[in-house]
């Protein structure tokens, strides 16, 4: 199994829908916008500036962000 760098603090939700949806690495994170993610049922604002805030700290954003 993949080691997942998603941060475990956005909430059980948010951690299923991004598993859900095959997204295990904040790398791949990246590759997607901001929009297609609040798409994901259980994805809310606070996961989202959650999984900014840990973008950024490795030097990546949101596809929208470039």
């Amino acid at each position: 199994m993949t080691q997942s760098d998603i941060p475990q603090n956005l909430g059980k939700p948010a951690n299923r829908a991004l598993e859900g949806a095959g997204y295990l690495r904040l790398e791949q994170v990246a590759e997607v916008s901001e929009k297609e993610l609040m798409k994901l049922h259980g994805m809310g604002p606070k996961a989202i500036e959650r999984l900014r805030e840990a973008l950024f700290e490795k030097g990546l954003s949101f596809s929208d962000e470039s």
